[in-house]
């Protein structure tokens, strides 16, 4: 079931009177990165799966695309919702730890996939301008960038899955389903400047499960092991042979860990300043 919940696009999911999962995609990503990917979780959870403030079809202001701007549009779609897990991916992982930082009297776990930690805004900068060409130069040039949005939206947006065949079609497809403010805001303003660690810190007990490929090349997972770092409620799922996405390259492993307390049980443990750490020898989906 589709519905326009206050200001954000949503989709709803699942089972009614289960509990809730919530869902936020990353920088380009909509309701259809998780469409079709949740398994067994239709069967025992109410699932929401949200358009971030700026894409797929939720509303695109002409605004500075801030964290608070973004937690603020959620909460205006979830303030109705009793308590729930939040699960992002990439830039969601931020939101999600924004709004769990502000509203804790509703979120009750945190999943975070692949979360694009830097430590600071310039050292954010300084691994996107050291991408090859021509990707350093998109996101490391706000202009530029804007160029390329509305140049794609415009004229290329169908080529976008032939280019982008790491991914599946529809995921593909919904990479042009912004406006160039809405990207270049949101990235600047979420990824780049965002302190996560003030708001990491401000989780108290919450309990918090990262999910991490070790063949991440967009958010290195030192990053988000330096996040972790002396977090005794955060603990860790590396997945050996995994890019950026786990959740489509790893999908039964993902769910299965949604779906309960994370306990490892299939991997081998390594030393780690996170409290606990797994490799898991992930089946993965090209």
């Amino acid at each position: 079931m589709t519905k326009q919940s206050n200001t954000l696009n949503v989709i709803e999911t699942g089972i009614t009177d289960g509990p809730t999962l919530v869902f936020i995609p990353g920088l380009s990503g909509t309701t259809r990165y998780w469409q079709g990917r949740l398994g067994g979780l239709e069967k025992n959870y109410r699932i929401l799966l949200v358009d971030p403030l700026g894409f797929g079809d939720s509303p695109r202001p002409w605004s500075r695309y801030t964290v608070d701007c973004h937690v603020d549009a959620l909460y205006q779609t979830l303030k109705n919702e009793k308590q729930f897990v939040l699960v992002g991916h990439s830039m969601g992982t931020l939101l999600s730890i924004a709004y769990a930082a502000r509203h804790p009297e509703q979120v009750t776990r945190l999943v975070l996939l692949s979360i694009p930690f830097f430590g600071s805004a310039k050292d954010a900068r300084r691994f996107f301008s050291s991408q090859p060409v021509p990707f350093g130069w998109f996101f490391s040039n706000m202009a530029l960038a804007a160029l390329i949005c509305i140049i794609t939206r415009r004229f290329f947006g169908w080529l976008v899955p032939y280019i982008r065949r790491d991914l599946p079609r529809e995921v593909a497809v919904d990479i042009a389903k912004h406006s160039w403010r809405s990207f270049t805001s949101s990235f600047w303003e979420v990824i780049c400047n965002y302190d996560a660690k003030r708001d990491a810190d401000a989780l108290s007990d919450l309990p918090v499960l990262c999910i991490h490929g070790d063949q991440d090349n967009t958010a290195p997972l030192a990053g988000a092991m330096t996040l972790a770092n002396g977090r005794q409620n955060w603990q860790a799922l590396i997945l050996s042979g995994v890019d950026h996405h786990p959740w489509l390259r790893a999908p039964q492993v993902c769910q299965d860990v949604v779906a309960s307390p994370f306990v490892a049980n299939n991997g081998e443990s390594y030393v780690n300043p996170v409290n606990v750490v797994q490799v898991w020898k992930a089946t993965v989906t090209p």
